[in-house]
C-alpha cells in the first residue's frame, strides 16, 4: 500500500471529496488551486450589485444523492441543508396559467402515478412506465429517441427536468445520462427525491466545511498556485511545475487531476476529453418572496426554467444557455423579470439584479461528447483523474463531481508502487 503523499490539483468539490475521503483513511494530502478559494463552480460570493452573499449557480441536491450526503456528513455540512419530509416539485405553465405539484410517494413501489392529484395533469399512469424504456438506452440513443417527445408527460416534466440535469436539450441529450437520473431519483421512490436546499449558500454547506475539516487534520492547502505543466518519466508522473517553482515526486507520491477538462487536455499528453460545452445563465434578483411561493419551481413556456426562492432574494436558472451568452444583460433582466413577477405573483418593478453566465458550465450531455469520457485511471500509473466530466455514468451535476473524487481516492488509496 502507498503511504506517499497524495496531490490534488483543483479544489473544487472533485478535489475536496477525494482530499476529504483520503485524510480519512490517514493519507498525508497537499491540494494546489490555481484560484484564491475553493469550490470551483459550485461557491458563495459577496455580489455588490445586490448586497448580498449568492451562490455561483443554483445547483440542487436530492436526498438520493448518496455520494454527496456521504461527504456531507464526513466534513459536518449537513445539518446544513433543509430537508423536507417528501418529495414535493411544484411546476408552473407560465403560458396558460396552470400549476400543479408533483408528489411522488416515498416508497419504491410507485402507486403515485395511479392517483391524480401526485401526477402531472393530463397524464395517466402508463406514460410513467414508458418513461423505463430510458433504462434501457444504448449508448448512441438520444432521449427523444427513447421517449415521446410529443407526450404531455415530456412537455411538463421530463423536458424541464432533464434539460437541467443534461444542460442540452433532451431531443440531443444522451438517453443512458437521462437514464441514470430516473433510475437514481425516481426509479428509487419519493424518498431519493427530497430536494435538499443549502439555506446559507452552498459554499457553506459544501466547501468552508471540508476546508476546515481538511485543515484540522494536516491536509495542505495551497491557493493561488497554478500548475503549469506536467513532466513524465518512466510510465509516472515525475515533477508538478507551478508558477512558484517544481515539485518533485517520490517513487510513491501520487496525483489527482481534479481540474476543468480543458485544462486537464494541456496538461496531460493524448488524453480524450469532452469538447463541446454548455452555458447555463441565473439572474438574481434582490425581493423577499411570498410566503406561499415554493422553494423551487420548474417553468414551461417561458425563458424562466426553474424559479428559486430564497430568504431574501428570487433566482432564475435557465439551462442550454449558449444563445443568452452575447445577449445584452438589463433587456434579459427585465425579460425574466417579468416572468418572475406574473409567477410569483408580485406586483413590483424590477429590483437590484445580477446575471451570472457560465459558458462553460458542463460539457454537452450528448451521446457524443459522452463518449469521450475518460476513465479516472490514466496510462501513467500515479495520475487519477476526477471531475464531473470524467465517466462517472451521470450528468455534470454536483454527485458526479462529489462521486468522481470518493473514486480517485479509492484508486489512490489501492496502489501499489
Amino acid at each position: 500500500m502507498s503511504n506517499g503523499t497524495v496531490h490534488i490539483v483543483g479544489a473544487g468539490l472533485a478535489g475536496l471529496s477525494a482530499a476529504v475521503a483520503l485524510v480519512n483513511r490517514g493519507r498525508k494530502v497537499v491540494i494546489h488551486e490555481l484560484a484564491r478559494h475553493a469550490g470551483g463552480r459550485c461557491r458563495s460570493y459577496f455580489e455588490p450589485a445586490l448586497g448580498m452573499t449568492i451562490d455561483n449557480g443554483n445547483h440542487l441536491l436530492l436526498s438520493g444523492n448518496d455520494s454527496a450526503l456521504r461527504y456531507l456528513k464526513a466534513i459536518g455540512g449537513r445539518g446544513l441543508l433543509d430537508d423536507p419530509k417528501h418529495a414535493e416539485f411544484a411546476f408552473c405553465d407560465f403560458a396558460s396559467g396552470a400549476r400543479w405539484t408533483l408528489r411522488p410517494n416515498d416508497g419504491p413501489l410507485p402507486w403515485w402515478i395511479f392517483s391524480n392529484s401526485r401526477r402531472v395533469p393530463g397524464t395517466r399512469a402508463m406514460d410513467y412506465v414508458r418513461l423505463g424504456n430510458l433504462l434501457q438506452a444504448k449508448s448512441g440513443d438520444t432521449v427523444t429517441q427513447r421517449i415521446d417527445s410529443g407526450s404531455t408527460v415530456f412537455a411538463r416534466l421530463m423536458q424541464p427536468v432533464l434539460l437541467a440535469a443534461l444542460n442540452c436539450e433532451p431531443s440531443e441529450g444522451s438517453a443512458k445520462l437521462a437514464g441514470a437520473i430516473v433510475r437514481e431519483t425516481l426509479g428509487r421512490g419519493g424518498r431519493a427525491c427530497r430536494p435538499l436546499f443549502a439555506a446559507n449558500g452552498l459554499g457553506p454547506a459544501l466547501v468552508d466545511p471540508a476546508l476546515s475539516y481538511l485543515g484540522k487534520r494536516g491536509a495542505g492547502l495551497r491557493f493561488d498556485h497554478p500548475l503549469r505543466a506536467i513532466e513524465f518519466s518512466d510510465g509516472r508522473v515525475s515533477a508538478l511545475q507551478f508558477g512558484d517553482g517544481t515539485v518533485e515526486l517520490k517513487g510513491n507520491d501520487e496525483v489527482i487531476l481534479a481540474v476543468p477538462a480543458w485544462v486537464a487536455r494541456t496538461l496531460v499528453p493524448g488524453i480524450a476529453v469532452p469538447t463541446e460545452y454548455r452555458a447555463i445563465c441565473n439572474v438574481h434578483f434582490a425581493i423577499a418572496p411570498p410566503a406561499d411561493l415554493p422553494k423551487i419551481m420548474g417553468v414551461v413556456n417561458a425563458t424562466t426554467e426553474w424559479l428559486f426562492a430564497f430568504e431574501n432574494r428570487l433566482s432564475v436558472t435557465i439551462s442550454s444557455a449558449d444563445r443568452f451568452n452575447e445577449a445584452e444583460r438589463e433587456p434579459l433582466a427585465r425579460q425574466v423579470w417579468t416572468e418572475v413577477a406574473k409567477i410569483a405573483r408580485l406586483d413590483a418593478e424590477l429590483p437590484s439584479w445580477q446575471i451570472v453566465k457560465e459558458r462553460r458550465a458542463t460539457f454537452a450531455a450528448t451521446p457524443g461528447q459522452n463518449a469521450l469520457r475518460p476513465k479516472a485511471r490514466t496510462r501513467w500509473k500515479n495520475l487519477i483523474l476526477a471531475g464531473d466530466w470524467t465517466d462517472t455514468g451521470l450528468p455534470a451535476t454536483i454527485e458526479g463531481a462529489i462521486r468522481s473524487g470518493e473514486g480517485a481516492a479509492k484508486l489512490a488509496m489501492s496502489a501499489q508502487f
